[in-house]
């Protein structure tokens, strides 16, 4: 009853704190708005000041003016008829000053004789020059002005015209009180500002109506965002905040107490299949009844909670039988369970991490427990526990190569062309494809951080098939005077699989483009690890003319009897090599020798990493063959290629 009691009136002490804080921001606005309303007065009277300083230049000024440039003098009678005019204006306070001006700024006639050796005024220039300038200010203000500043006056320079093609012969200057005119002005603000009293006094009593109503239903409100903020609104297990937050105490108590606590993950498998066929309606059933069970089973101190999609977390207050704890909860998933009128069954990869011997923070268990998770789901392991040794199991890179198999169907995948060109003619030969994967998430991501991943699954297979398919396409469709080759980069992996070569061959008859046109780029590395496949695969390729080339020559340690013997059409020197070859002598005699080696077999030899024009004289004076680099051009898209191709006849000359 007491907590009943309190929460009324707590509800009330935040509902008046609340009235409270709103009418600051209603208080605010009318001290804006009410500022805002003296900014505009002060504006409307700088505006009826300039109309009566034009209407005394046109009325009073300019009529007794000939069409002489003031900067010549008055004349006597000009003189005579302003000093007229100055003594009814000054004298019946319509006019504080009057001044007239040259085109230069300098002072021809002033009614208190002041001002005749000052320098121009910046806003007198501006006048000369037909620009009508005002503003607010006070007499004897101006930095060319002396003695005690004055009243409040609008400063007015106005241009004055004269003679039949209404030339500007000179500046009026003059000085019209403010305060008739600010009490015009200001006439209508008090009932402005007693408007504005109501209207905001009834928005106030809008906003404290509004806040009212909105109180009336706070206290349901309150209860379900509590709840939401900690759980998960379709099974309401816990969320994974609470989950952390949850383990971290487990943590505490486990020390404590001396207790080993347990984190495990679970993901589902094939759950993605059970969305797609039986929609996502059926699917989030069938997580309902997978969270019920895990939260029927678990412990009394243990946690249960949804982590997202189809991920569970378990945390076990006590880790011992850890691993037969979770293979019962796995069974316990596994039960048939019927949606829809169908009956499913659903298996779940769990990986499991233990306090203290796995980490000793949350954040490290959770990670841990993850990695282990993806290694029982990618070995069909059920169970798993971390270990060390599964770090080369990384979290971000399993799911990377998952996306990548996405990618390559969802049109995720570009390629990028970098020329090559004879170093001898500046001609260019030939270009080398380069993937790029535009990440929806990540990016664009280059070739070093998916390609290695790739390489150790099959995934590499389809990659190279798309990247070959696609780079012949693109060069086909370059259309006529671009009948370039294009290399394309092969991994070991390739090359181990039998059949390859004809894989190559297929795809070329597919594309309809000529053998011709395709160069296979292959490693030191791909060589050594399988000599004899990837020297039959080569051979097959050569045989129906595609040409290879082997990459980053320099790197490995290919026999040079073994070398002699593939069919090879060009070697490329590792651009670590070609790079700082002008200041490391021993890459010069690298440089120096494979040129020579590559010579002595018939190959061409390619430098990679060519930036500046020294390098490229160097390599020219040692007789190498091509050059590929950043000096030429940087990869590039295909619409950049065509372009680049259709503008450049040589090397260009400029360093990137």
């Amino acid at each position: 009853m007491q907590n009943r009691g309190k929460g009324p009136r707590t509800l009330g002490r935040l509902f008046v704190t609340h009235a409270a804080v709103s009418l600051v921001p209603v208080l605010a606005l009318g001290g804006v708005l009410a500022w805002s309303y003296q900014g505009e007065a002060r504006q409307r009277g700088v505006a009826e000041g300039r109309s009566e300083a034009i209407l005394v230049a046109q009325t009073a000024v300019e009529p007794l003016l000939d069409a002489r440039p003031l900067a010549e003098g008055l004349s006597q009678y000009e003189k005579t008829e302003l000093n007229l005019l100055v003594a009814r204006a000054v004298g019946e306070h319509h006019v504080l000053r009057l001044r007239l001006r040259d085109l230069n700024g300098q002072v021809v006639y002033s009614d208190d004789g002041s001002g005749f050796s000052q320098r121009p005024e910046d806003e007198a220039l501006e006048a000369a020059h037909g620009e009508v300038v005002a503003r607010l200010t006070h007499l004897n203000t101006d930095a060319n002005d002396s003695g005690r500043a004055g009243v409040a006056a609008v400063e007015v320079y106005q241009p004055l015209t004269a003679g039949p093609d209404d030339r500007v012969v000179g500046v009026l200057e003059l000085y019209l009180p403010y305060a008739p005119i600010s009490s015009d002005v200001t006439a209508g603000l008090h009932r402005l500002y007693v408007d504005l009293g109501i209207g905001l006094a009834l928005l106030y009593l809008a906003l404290f109506a509004i806040s009212a109503s909105v109180s009336r239903g706070l206290r349901r409100e309150v209860k379900l965002t509590t709840f939401l903020a900690d759980h998960d609104p379709l099974t309401e297990l816990p969320n994974r905040a609470m989950f952390h937050r949850r383990a971290a105490d487990s943590l505490e108590r486990s020390r404590r107490s001396g207790r080993q606590v347990a984190v495990a993950i679970f993901d589902l498998d094939r759950f993605k299949e059970v969305n797609d066929t039986l929609g996502h309606h059926n699917g989030d059933k069938l997580l309902v009844e997978i969270a019920r069970r895990l939260d029927k089973h678990i412990g009394r101190h243990d946690t249960v909670a949804r982590l997202g999609g189809d991920e569970f977390g378990v945390i076990l207050s006590d880790a011992v039988d850890a691993e037969a704890t979770l293979w019962r909860l796995r069974e316990v998933i596994n039960q048939e369970i019927e949606v829809s009128g169908l009956p499913l069954s659903i298996d779940a990869s769990i990986g499991f991490s233990i306090a203290a011997e796995d980490g000793n923070i949350v954040d490290d268990l959770v990670q841990h427990a993850d990695v282990a998770m993806y290694v029982a789901k990618t070995q069909h392991a059920g169970v798993t526990r971390y270990t060390a040794e599964l770090d080369h199991y990384d979290t971000a890179n399993l799911a990377l190569i998952a996306e990548l198999r996405h990618a390559i169907d969802a049109d995720q995948l570009t390629l990028h062309y970098q020329p090559k060109a004879s170093i001898a003619d500046n001609r260019v030969e030939a270009v080398e494809a380069l993937v790029r994967w535009q990440h929806p998430a990540h990016g664009l991501l280059y070739p070093d951080r998916f390609i290695p991943l790739a390489e150790q699954t099959d995934l590499i297979d389809a990659l190279t098939a798309w990247v070959l398919t696609t780079a012949l396409t693109e060069i086909r469709d370059l259309g006529a005077g671009f009948d370039l080759p294009v290399a394309v980069n092969v991994s070991a992996r390739n090359f181990s699989r039998d059949g390859f070569a004809d894989q190559v061959i297929s795809i070329l008859n597919q594309v309809d483009v000529g053998a011709d046109r395709l160069i296979i780029e292959i490693t030191e590395t791909a060589l050594l690890t399988d000599p004899a496949r990837a020297g039959t695969a080569l051979a097959e390729l050569a045989a129906v003319g595609v040409r290879s080339s082997l990459d980053d020559f320099g790197q490995g340690h290919t026999s040079l009897g073994y070398l002699s013997q593939l069919p090879l059409n060009e070697v490329k020197i590792d651009k670590g090599f070609v790079t700082d070859m002008l200041t490391d002598p021993s890459h010069v005699a690298i440089v120096r020798s494979i040129i020579d080696l590559g010579h002595n077999l018939a190959f061409r030899v390619v430098a990679e990493g060519v930036e500046t024009e020294d390098v490229l004289s160097s390599l020219k004076a040692l007789g190498c063959d091509v050059a590929q680099g950043y000096l030429l051009a940087r990869p590039m898209p295909l619409d950049d290629l065509q372009q680049w191709l259709t503008s450049t006849v040589a090397v260009p000359t400029a360093t990137p």
